[in-house]
């Protein structure tokens, strides 16, 4: 049942395409359980601006780190035994990045050398580690999804803090995703893919997370939400996977702008960036692109 009128729709264009120097299709492990199996030349995900205004974006199943310029030409920094997913660039202008076979690693981006974050918890393997967000006080938040869903809701997110305590804030999630935390750290919201919902993960001082509930409820597939971010308004993007639209909803979860696709309909991930922060770029994963669109102030409420 729709509770909402369907709202406006915005369309995006082709900012980029992983170049064809890039793109060696063939099968790989990763694909094999991720994929169905078909060869593929790339999965980019993970998508986040530096200080300079260079684009930096993740390739899954070929652990590849790339930098694109204002531009659109293509450079690779990194290539390693590892399928990145989630990228976030630090304070200091290195690469953190949720790598799924090895845990949370670290990416110099002049020389692309990797260097070890966490990889266990408590001694622990990680299921598979997928998205971050940064929070205020220098907390990492990610998710640990693996291969959950609703067969096996047993997924994770996590808060590693500055002094290098790590809270295990749920550990019931089926297929935790994309993540954000509120600039006053008072709550997560968590893509949670295979559920087609989105989570409210409420944050205490002490590291525990209570009356977790779900922000909203989506639907379609194959896939589900995946990549979040907020908007300079506070409203919550979220990247429909599968379906091929962005979702802008208000704090109160209301539908206010659908941004399609122009591409294929595997829209993963998103930032914003731009000389105002008002350039939404989308990685479209079936064909290697960043899609931009322009993301004007919602009209006032009625």
């Amino acid at each position: 049942m729709a509770f909402f009128a369907p709202p406006p729709r915005l369309g995006t264009e082709v900012f980029t395409r992983l170049p064809n120097r890039f793109r060696r299709p063939r099968p790989t492990e990763w694909a094999r359980w991720n994929r169905g199996g078909r060869e593929i030349d790339s999965f980019l995900e993970g998508p986040c601006f530096d200080a300079a205004g260079q684009l930096y974006v993740t390739d899954i199943p070929f652990g590849r780190i790339f930098r694109i310029s204002a531009a659109g030409d293509w450079e690779q920094v990194a290539e390693y035994d590892g399928w990145p997913n989630g990228l976030k660039v630090l304070p200091d202008g290195q690469l953190l990045v949720t790598d799924y076979r090895r845990g949370l690693i670290r990416i110099d981006p002049a020389s692309g050398h990797i260097t070890p974050a966490l990889e266990t918890a408590r001694s622990e393997s990680f299921k598979g580690l997928n998205d971050l967000c940064l929070g205020a006080d220098g907390s990492i938040f990610f998710t640990d999804q693996g291969q959950t869903g609703l067969h096996d809701p047993t997924g994770r997110v996590y808060r590693l803090r500055p002094d290098g305590q790590l809270d295990l804030l749920i550990g019931t999630v089926p297929s935790p995703n994309g993540i954000v935390v509120a600039p006053d750290l008072s709550h997560l919201l968590v893509a949670v893919t295979r559920a087609n919902q989105v989570w409210r993960l409420p944050l205490h001082g002490d590291g525990a997370v209570t009356k977790a509930g779900i922000f909203c409820h989506l639907h379609g597939g194959p896939g589900g939400p995946d990549g979040l971010a907020w908007d300079p308004e506070g409203n919550l993007l979220v990247a429909h996977t599968g379906i091929g639209t962005i979702w802008r909803l208000s704090p109160r979860a209301e539908p206010t702008l659908g941004i399609t696709s122009c591409a294929g309909a595997s829209t993963t991930n998103l930032c914003l960036g731009g000389a105002d922060g008002r350039e939404l770029f989308i990685t479209e994963s079936e064909t290697g692109s960043i899609l931009r669109a322009r993301l004007e102030a919602p009209g006032p409420a009625r």
